[in-house]
């Protein structure tokens, strides 16, 4: 706990590591997200072109159009 204290005093700046540390995390979020997204993106434009390619061939349409 105490580190935590002493820690939360420091009044000190960033150094270069500290700042790279944080662009590390804040870059890995991102481009999780980017993946995450892009994996949405795909499923959801796979599910439209099934759905148009069903369009008039007699067989019932899913829930999912």
């Amino acid at each position: 706990m105490t580190f935590f204290k002493t820690l939360w005093r420091d009044q000190s700046g960033a150094s270069a590591a500290e700042y790279a540390l944080i662009l590390a995390i804040v870059g890995t979020g991102i481009a999780l997200a980017a993946w995450n997204l892009g994996t949405a993106i795909k499923n959801s434009m796979g599910s439209a072109t099934n759905c148009i390619k069903n369009v008039g061939t007699g067989s019932a349409p899913s829930a999912n159009c």
